[in-house]
């Protein structure tokens, strides 16, 4: 884009925001050039997400009042935290959401005075904030976005999921609600007409999703903690279990030191390994969690718990014992 096409995008962001009434034609006035331009420089402001409109009632085109932020003056500590958490997220950039952030960091960075800018930037150079595994968001910006918007403005939505559960795509019909990031991805929490009942889809397994015109009426917010109950993480079965878990002091103190679940308990023993103690609804998920640990970890009960460890701990022996066979 050459030097003079900025200036007048410039320009037009600046008519825009002025509160003034201005039509194609006052545009095209006002920078010079023909509406047929005018027009052109307007899709050049909506690929680049800068939300103009046209007003019905005075037949011009503005700008949002609120959609360049104000000057904010922050201190030290509060700049180096957001463009760490911001800007320094190993694998953000495709992440929706988190790449916005990170490209805004780029700006913040960039408008700091330029003594601040240099001390920052000799911090944060030395600093990596990591999420670890993340699953694959590539291309999910536009999906995220939609969603958004039809979450807003209530718009019932008809979508393809592959669906795990079902083992196929499903088509269905939703009343987005809630786009929540847990654990290593986004998930959307949405009313599905097809289950009558308020579910949780993966962003990344939707195949195609469109917003309807039409518009449901105004849900109660939704509260993840009722929403979840005391599922492990994300799957409540039904189901509620006493969960008394002994560590060996190999990792007990690493299991110590994290809050894995809102209700956990943890007490030591003399010889260095700790009680853990949860109540969780449903054992799936908690299985996976305890398998990580291997033989550090013993299931005192539920003895429903402890015989399904068993059972995949078989499984496993099986599998490596059929295939020593094989050598």
């Amino acid at each position: 884009m050459n030097v003079s096409k900025v200036h007048r995008i410039l320009s037009l962001i600046t008519l825009l925001q002025s509160g003034r009434n201005y039509s194609a034609a006052d545009l095209a006035r006002e920078l010079e050039v023909s509406k047929r331009t005018v027009y052109r420089d307007l899709n050049m402001l909506e690929l680049a997400h800068i939300p103009y409109y046209f007003d019905q009632e005075t037949g011009g085109y503005r700008i949002g009042r609120h959609f360049f932020l104000p000057p904010i003056n922050l201190t030290l500590a509060e700049a180096l935290s957001m463009l760490a958490m911001s800007g320094r997220i190993e694998g953000a950039c495709n992440i929706p959401l988190l790449g916005h952030g990170a490209r805004a960091a780029v700006k913040l960075e960039g408008s700091l005075p330029s003594t601040i800018r240099e001390y920052v930037g000799s911090v944060l150079d030395k600093m990596q904030v990591s999420l670890g595994p993340l699953a694959n968001h590539d291309g999910l910006d536009s999906t995220f976005d939609m969603l958004g918007k039809a979450i807003v403005k209530r718009r019932i939505c008809r979508m393809k999921y592959h669906s795990v559960y079902e083992k196929e795509t499903i088509d269905l019909e939703i009343k987005p609600l809630k786009l929540l990031f847990m654990g290593r991805a986004w998930y959307l929490i949405a009313y599905s007409k097809m289950h009558r009942e308020n579910r949780t889809f993966k962003l990344s397994r939707i195949d195609e999703i469109a917003a309807t015109a039409r518009v449901f009426s105004k849900p109660a917010d939704i509260d993840l903690d009722g929403y979840f109950g005391n599922a492990w993480s994300m799957i409540p079965e039904g189901r509620e279990y006493n969960v008394h878990l002994r560590f060996a002091p190999r990792v007990a103190q690493n299991v110590a030191e994290v809050r894995w679940h809102k209700t956990q308990q943890v007490a030591w023993r003399d010889d260095d390994s700790m009680d853990y103690r949860v109540t969780v609804d449903g054992l799936r998920e908690i299985s996976w969690w305890v398998l990580g640990y291997g033989d550090q970890v013993e299931v005192i009960k539920p003895v429903l718990l402890r015989k399904k460890i068993v059972k995949i701990a078989e499984s496993i022996l099986s599998n490596y014992t059929s295939a020593s066979e094989k050598l």
